[in-house]
C-alpha cells in the first residue's frame, strides 16, 4: 500500500469515527414562533407591538447552525467547502425571493401602479442582497405606513443581512479555526464583536433619540449581533457533541433555562415598541441573548425543550417559514389595497391575510421551493426535452413554467416601466410632506416665536386679574375687528365664523403630531399663525414622549397643546398617562382620534382616547374621525390623509373645536 494510500485511508478513517450532525426538530418550532409573531405584529400591532422581535430568533437560529455545519465540515474533512456551501445557499434561497419579486411586480404592474415608484431598484437591491443598505440611503422608514405607499418589499432587510452573512461568515469561520483554533477563544470573539455591534445600536440611538429608528432597524452593523451570537453559541456548543444523557439536575437545570428564556421572550414580544428608546439601548441585545439561550437549550438532546416544540403544526410552519415570511407583506399589502375597510373587520380580515399567505406559501414550497432545491441540473437536457414531449402524461410541470412565464413576462414589463415612473407615480402627498418637512428655516422661527409668545403668556398668566383682562380684551378686540377687518374669510365655508377666525389668530399653541397633522400644518399655521407645529411622519406615541419633555424643557410648550397620534399603531394606557404627565395637569389638551380605516387599531385607539378623557380633566377629543369618516372624498388614496379638498376641512374643524374650547 503506497504512502498516498495509507493517507487517504487515516482521513477516512477520522472522518468516520467523526459524530454526525442531527436535525434538530425543535428548531423547527423556533422558526414557527418567529413567524407567527412577525405576521402577528403586521396585522395586529396593538396586540403584538413586540412580535418583530420573531427576527432576531430566525437570526440566532441561522447563526447557530451555519456555523455548527461549517466547524463541523472543517473538523470532518479539514477544509470548507465554499462552492458546495454557496450554491446550497442559492439553492435555498434565490427560488422563493425571484418568484416573491416578480409576482409581486406583476401584481403591482396590472393592479397598483402607484407602486412602480423605484421598483427596479428595490427588485435588484433584493437580489444582490443590498435591499437593506438601499432602504437607508433612500430614508425608507420600516414605521411610515402610509407617507410615500408601503412597499410591500419592506420586511425583506432581514434576507439582505442574513445573505451578507452567508457570503463572508464562512471565510470568517476559516479564519477564526486556523488562526485562533480554540473554541472558547473563537466564542469570545464572536462574543466581542457582538457586544461593538449592540454598542454602536446603542450609541447611534444615544445620539439621536428622536430621529426614526429605522437606520438602526435595518443597517447590517446595527443588527449583527443577534446572528453573531447565534454563531458565538455554534463553537462552543456543537449540536454533534452534545450527550444524549446527562445527570437529572443537569437536565432540570437546562429545563429551567430554557423556561426563563421563553417566559422572557414571551414578555418582550408583547410589550417592546419597535420605537422604544428601550430597544435600541440593549433590549433588543437582550432579547436575542434570552433567544440564544433557547436554542442552546433546544439543540441539547438531554433536555426536554427539544420534543416540546416538536409537533406536526409547527413541523410544518418551520418548514414553510421561509415562504410564509416571504409572501406576508406582499399579501397584506394587495389585501388592503382591494379592502380598506380593515378597521371595521379586525378578526375576519386577518384570518382571511393568513388563510392567503399560507395557501401561497404551499403552493410555493410543492411547486418551487421544493423542485428547484432537489433538482439535478446534470438532467437539464432531458428535463426540457420532456416538458416540451406531449407524450409525456403529467403535464404539472408545463403548467408551472407557463403560469411562472406569464407571472415573469408581466412583472419584467412593471420593472422596465418602473424607472419611467419615478416622477409621474410620485403622489401629491408624499410632496407635499416632503415640502412641509423641507422648510426648516421656516419652523426655526415659528419655534423661536412661540417661546417668546409662552413666555409672554405665562407672564400675563401670573396675575389672575390682568390675565381675566386680558381673555375680556381679546374677547372684544375679536368682536370689533371681525367687523372691520375680517381675516381668512374662505375659511368661513367651512363653518368657522369671522370671530372665531378672529380668535384662532390670537391662540398660541404648540402641536405635536404625525404625517397627518403635517399634511395639514399649512392650513393649521395658516388660521392659527402663533402656533408652534412639530410633526412627523412615522411617529408614533412611544417616539412622541421623549419629544413633549424635550419641548416642555425648553420652554415651547404652550399653556395650549394640541396633538395628533395613533395613525402610526396604537398605544397603551401607561404610555398615555405619561404622555399626559409630561404635559401636565395645568395645561389645556386637545388631541385629534384617528382615521385610519386600513388599518385593525383604529377603533381601539379612539376607544382608549374616549376612555382618556373621562379619566382627564384638561384633555378634549377632537373627532376628526366622526366629522370626516363619511366623506371619502377629502383623502388620498390611502384614505388617511386629508388631500386638497379636505385640508382644509380638517385645519378648519380642528380650530373652532380648540377657539370653542379655549374661550369657553
Amino acid at each position: 500500500m503506497s504512502q498516498q494510500q495509507r493517507k487517504l485511508k487515516r482521513e477516512a478513517k477520522l472522518t468516520a469515527d467523526r459524530p454526525k450532525r442531527r436535525y434538530i426538530t425543535g428548531f423547527d418550532g423556533l422558526r414557527a414562533l418567529g413567524v407567527i409573531g412577525v405576521i402577528m405584529y403586521h396585522l395586529r400591532p396593538e396586540l403584538f407591538q413586540g412580535g418583530y422581535l420573531g427576527v432576531p430568533i430566525f437570526m440566532v437560529v441561522s447563526g447557530y447552525l451555519i456555523t455548527d455545519g461549517l466547524v463541523m465540515q472543517y473538523h470532518r474533512t479539514g477544509r470548507i467547502d465554499f462552492k458546495t456551501f454557496f450554491l446550497k445557499r442559492i439553492r435555498r434561497l434565490y427560488p422563493g425571493l425571484i418568484a416573491v419579486l416578480f409576482a409581486t411586480s406583476a401584481y403591482i404592474t396590472l393592479f397598483n401602479r402607484q407602486l412602480l415608484h423605484h421598483l427596479h431598484m428595490m427588485v435588484l437591491t433584493n437580489l444582490t442582497y443590498v435591499y437593506n443598505w438601499w432602504q437607508i440611503a433612500h430614508g425608507q422608514s420600516y414605521f411610515a405606513r402610509f407617507a410615500n405607499g408601503e412597499s410591500p418589499f419592506t420586511h425583506l432587510w432581514t434576507l439582505s443581512i442574513e445573505g451578507q452573512y452567508y457570503l463572508i461568515w464562512p471565510v470568517i469561520v476559516l479564519g477564526l479555526l486556523v488562526f485562533v483554533k480554540h473554541r472558547t477563544k473563537m466564542a469570545s470573539v464572536v462574543v466581542a464583536l457582538a457586544v461593538v455591534s449592540a454598542a454602536w445600536m446603542a450609541l447611534l440611538f444615544a445620539l439621536h433619540p428622536t430621529a426614526d429608528p429605522s437606520r438602526l432597524y435595518y443597517g447590517t452593523d446595527t443588527r449583527a449581533f443577534s446572528i453573531l451570537l447565534g454563531a458565538a453559541l455554534a463553537f462552543v456548543w456543537p449540536s454533534a457533541e452534545l450527550s444524549d444523557h446527562l445527570p437529572k439536575a443537569a437536565s432540570w437545570t437546562l429545563d429551567g433555562i430554557g423556561s426563563v428564556s421563553l417566559v422572557g421572550l414571551l414578555i418582550m414580544t408583547f410589550t417592546l415598541s419597535a420605537q422604544s428608546g428601550a430597544l435600541y439601548l440593549g433590549g433588543m441585545f437582550g432579547f436575542s441573548l434570552l433567544a440564544t439561550a433557547l436554542v442552546a437549550v433546544v439543540a441539547h438532546p438531554a433536555g426536554h425543550f427539544n420534543r416540546l416544540l416538536t409537533n406536526p403544526f409547527f413541523a410544518y410552519l418551520g418548514s414553510r417559514s421561509y415562504g410564509i415570511y416571504l409572501y406576508q407583506f406582499p399579501v397584506m399589502i394587495a389585501f388592503e389595497h382591494q379592502f380598506t375597510d380593515v378597521a371595521d373587520h379586525p378578526l375576519l380580515y386577518p384570518v382571511i391575510e393568513v388563510a392567503l399567505i399560507l395557501v401561497i406559501a404551499e403552493l410555493s414550497y410543492r411547486f418551487i421551493e421544493q423542485p428547484v432545491a432537489k433538482f439535478d441540473y446534470r438532467q437539464l437536457r432531458t428535463w426540457f426535452a420532456q416538458l416540451v414531449d406531449r407524450r409525456v402524461a403529467d403535464r404539472t410541470p408545463r403548467i408551472v413554467v407557463a403560469i411562472a412565464a406569464v407571472i415573469l413576462a408581466i412583472g419584467s414589463v412593471g420593472l422596465v416601466q418602473a424607472p419611467h415612473a419615478t416622477a409621474v407615480h410620485e403622489s401629491q402627498l408624499a410632496k407635499r410632506l416632503k415640502q412641509t418637512k423641507a422648510d426648516k428655516l421656516a419652523q426655526k422661527k415659528r419655534l423661536a416665536a412661540a417661546k417668546a409668545s409662552i413666555a409672554k403668556a405665562k407672564s400675563v398668566a401670573a396675575n389672575s386679574v390682568a390675565a381675566s383682562k386680558s381673555k375680556e380684551a381679546a374677547s372684544a378686540a375679536a368682536e370689533s375687528a371681525a367687523q372691520k377687518h375680517p381675516v381668512n374669510q374662505k375659511y368661513e365655508k367651512y363653518g368657522l365664523t369671522q370671530v372665531e377666525l378672529q380668535k384662532a389668530q390670537q391662540i398660541g399653541i404648540t402641536g405635536v403630531g404625525d404625517s397627518v397633522m403635517l399634511d395639514g400644518q399649512p392650513w393649521l399655521q395658516e388660521l392659527m399663525p402663533h402656533a408652534y407645529i412639530e410633526a412627523k411622519v412615522a411617529r408614533q406615541m412611544s417616539a412622541s414622549i421623549g419629544q413633549m419633555q424635550n419641548l416642555a424643557n425648553t420652554g415651547a410648550l404652550a399653556q395650549v397643546v394640541l396633538v395628533g397620534l395613533g395613525t402610526n399603531g396604537p398605544f397603551s394606557r401607561q404610555q398615555f398617562d405619561a404622555m399626559m404627565r409630561v404635559i401636565g395637569p395645568t395645561r389645556q389638551v386637545f388631541w385629534i382620534n384617528v382615521r385610519v380605516p386600513t388599518r385593525s387599531w383604529q377603533n381601539p385607539v379612539n376607544a382608549q382616547l374616549a376612555a382618556a378623557a373621562k379619566r382627564f380633566r384638561n384633555l378634549t377629543i377632537i373627532d376628526w374621525y366622526g366629522y370626516s369618516n363619511s366623506h371619502k372624498d377629502w383623502f388620498y388614496p390611502d384614505q388617511v390623509h386629508p388631500n386638497p379638498k379636505g385640508a382644509p376641512h380638517y385645519a378648519a374643524y380642528i380650530t373652532k373645536c380648540i377657539v370653542a374650547g379655549v374661550h369657553s
